[in-house]
Formats: structure tokens, C-alpha cells, sequence
């Protein structure tokens, strides 16, 4: 019988426990003066157990085939959002701080109108948006370089748009390869990329290196991205079989990201395997109305705060303005007072024009001391079946 349904038809109360109507019957002809007493009692369903964070909806797995383990957002939908209406408005701020660091290499891109930006001669679902955060070091010529380029390699691609994963894949290699013909350009420097392509609620999130993209949903951070240390295992194991070797968390003793644009004094010549790829891993999932905003932030951030941290502070900020530009400096401000040691970039998306909902959590008869923070961790861990 599926969860929810009506049991009252089928099911009525007698001395205190639910009992099935065809019971009832028997028991009726077995002594008649108990129907007199039936038609006293109350017709209803049985009781439910209630679960204790509504607003929570249960995670599902990414497919076995994908190399790494985050969860996968497309699995996390109501059963209404297939007949919902949704169609999210885009709206941004970000905020950048070169912290205590001698020079800022950071860049970062926000474009909420897609189409008003390339212009109608691109062929794409409206409406659309595009947003960037790269993470330089070395040097400032490659985060440049891929801020200015990345979204017209990408649109430019052959396989654009009949299959916008491969051409976001080839894009990301191309740039690199680019990147390096440049004579004008200081080839040894090097960039992390992460981007997020948004067509109508058809969201893309490629990321090579260690910034990372949070989705917040109903006050629930999901982690859209992999940060790709060295010594990540599958990056571990990605390395060492291509020749690599790790030193106290750098790669061949130089590099703190195991995928990166640029640092071509690390690569070997165009097209070979080498341990330092520029290959992005993808993740792709339909916004529903439960999907509030994105975070995108280099690691400067996640260095000292946790993304569940970073996602109940922004909702408590739209709730208090609803104002993703506020939300991208409190962060960026909440990481220098954590002590952050690195360039700080973030931006955060909003999908809606109205601020976070309130959420309600069903009181209970045991008195519970745990914040709604503490409450989605709790929620992660268990989905997590770790």
C-alpha cells in the first residue's frame, strides 16, 4: 500500500485497536449486540509516525559509474516536481578580499542574463545564466586569461549546445592549450576553475582544482563539487598511475591541487596524460522550488568554515535583507575573523526573487538541544550511510 493513503474505508477502531472491517463483520455475526457499540465508535486512519524534520527530503546516490561520492541533487526532489512550475529568476552578488596575501589572484564572473550578455545569435533555452570563481596562483595571467575566455570556449564549442557536458569538458582543455600559446602571457602560472552554466532549471557544475559549490536547500547544504587535493584518494590514485608522486599534500612536491589551467612548467607537451589535469568533473541537476541559492567560493573559504556553516549564514542574511551581494561579504568577512590565510572570492546566487522561507521544526515532547545547523548535519550524516 503506498505511504499516505486513505486507510479509513478499510480500517475502523474496535477496543482501542484498528481493526479491518471485514473483522468487524465477523465479529458482528458472532454477536450481533456488538454493532450497536461499532456504530458508536470513531471511524479513522491509523496513527503515523511523524518524522522529525519535515522540511528534510531524502538523498539518493550518484550512479556507480561517476568516480566520486557526492551526493546527487537530481535525486533530491519531492513528488510534486514533476507537475511543478518553477522556473528560477537569477539574481547575484559576490565579494572578493585579497586577505593577508602580498597580491590578489583571484577572479571571478556573474552574468544573470545569458542571453542579453552573448546575444541572440546563440541558439539556447531561456533563461539562462553564468557564473565563474578562479582561483590563481603564480601569478595572475591564467585566472585572467580563463575569466575572459572560459564562456565563449564553451558556447564556441562544436558540441554546443546539442551536448553542452562534452563541449564544457572540451572547453576547459582547450583553454588550457590556449593558455599556453600565449607568448604574451606568464605560461608557469596557473588557475582552479570552477563554473556553473544554468539553463531554465538545468544546472551544469564543472570544476577542476579546489573551489568549491554548495547548494543550499531548505537550509540543507549539498555539496555540488570535489575539492581536488593531492591527496584525495581517486586524485591519489589518478596521479601515481600517470607517474605522479605526492609530498606532504603537493603534488610532485610543488602544487597543493591535483587539477588545474595552466602551470605549464608541470605539464608535459599538449594532449599527453600528465598527473596535473585540466579535465573538469561535472554535475548536473534540475532546481526545484526547495533550491534556494549556490555558493561558489575558492578555498580560501572552505579552508576555514564548513559548507553547512557557510549555507545557514547566508540563509539567516537573505531572511534578514535578501541580498546576495551582503551575503558574499559576511562570509568573506566571517572567514577572515576564522582566520583565513588565502585570497577570499565568493559569490553566491540566489534562484528567486523572495527571501527563504521560514522553516518550522514540529515541536516535541523530549526537550532537544541542537541547532537547525546541528540538525542538517545530523540529517547528512545519516543520508550518508557512512
Amino acid at each position: 500500500m503506498a505511504a499516505g493513503a486513505d486507510l479509513s474505508p478499510t480500517f475502523t477502531m474496535l477496543d482501542g485497536a484498528y481493526r479491518s472491517k471485514e473483522n468487524v463483520s465477523s465479529i458482528e455475526s458472532e454477536d450481533p449486540g456488538t454493532l450497536e457499540g461499532l456504530k458508536e465508535m470513531k471511524v479513522g486512519k491509523p496513527p503515523r509516525l511523524l518524522p522529525v524534520i519535515r522540511h528534510c527530503v531524502s538523498t539518493t546516490w550518484l550512479s556507480p559509474d561517476l568516480e566520486f561520492g557526492i551526493r546527487n541533487p537530481s535525486g533530491l526532489t519531492s513528488p510534486s516536481d514533476d507537475q511543478t512550475k518553477f522556473l528560477p529568476v537569477f539574481r547575484s552578488g559576490s565579494y572578493s578580499e585579497i586577505g593577508p596575501k602580498q597580491c590578489m589572484e583571484d577572479e571571478h564572473i556573474r552574468i544573470d542574463n545569458l542571453i542579453d550578455h552573448v546575444g541572440a545569435a546563440v541558439n539556447f533555452p531561456s533563461p539562462g545564466a553564468f557564473y565563474g570563481v578562479f582561483d590563481g596562483h603564480g601569478g595572475i595571467d591564467a585566472a585572467s586569461f580563463v575569466r575572459k575566455n572560459i564562456l565563449k570556449f564553451i558556447i564556441e564549442d562544436t558540441h554546443f549546445p546539442a551536448s553542452v557536458e562534452k563541449a564544457i569538458r572540451s572547453a576547459f582543455v582547450k583553454i588550457d592549450h590556449a593558455f599556453a600559446d600565449d607568448c604574451h602571457l606568464d605560461r608557469s602560472s596557473g588557475t582552479t576553475a570552477l563554473t556553473a552554466l544554468i539553463f531554465g532549471r538545468t544546472m551544469l557544475i564543472a570544476n577542476a582544482g579546489d573551489c568549491r559549490a554548495v547548494l543550499g536547500k531548505r537550509g540543507r547544504a549539498v555539496e555540488l563539487s570535489r575539492d581536488h587535493k593531492p591527496n584525495c584518494y581517486t586524485e591519489r590514485l589518478r596521479i601515481e598511475k600517470l607517474g605522479g608522486t605526492i609530498f606532504d599534500g603537493y603534488l610532485n612536491g610543488q602544487l597543493s591541487v591535483a587539477r588545474a589551467i595552466g602551470d605549464w612548467h608541470m605539464k608535459g607537451s599538449k594532449g599527453s596524460n600528465c598527473p596535473l589535469s585540466a579535465e573538469p568533473e561535472l554535475q548536473d541537476l534540475t532546481l526545484t522550488e526547495e533550491d534556494e541559492f549556490l555558493i561558489m567560493g575558492c578555498d580560501g573559504l572552505w579552508d576555514v568554515m564548513s559548507s553547512q556553516c557557510a549555507v545557514t549564514l547566508v540563509r539567516k542574511e537573505l531572511m534578514l535583507h535578501n541580498d546576495p551581494e551582503r551575503c558574499s561579504k559576511e562570509l568573506v568577512q566571517e572567514a577572515l575573523n576564522r582566520n583565513s590565510c588565502d585570497n577570499l572570492t565568493v559569490v553566491v546566487i540566489c534562484f528567486s526573487t523572495d527571501p527563504p522561507p521560514r522553516i518550522d521544526i514540529p515541536k516535541t515532547r523530549v526537550r532537544k538541544s541542537i541547532s537547525l545547523e546541528g540538525l542538517h548535519l545530523l540529517k547528512g550524516a545519516l543520508d550518508s550511510d557512512i
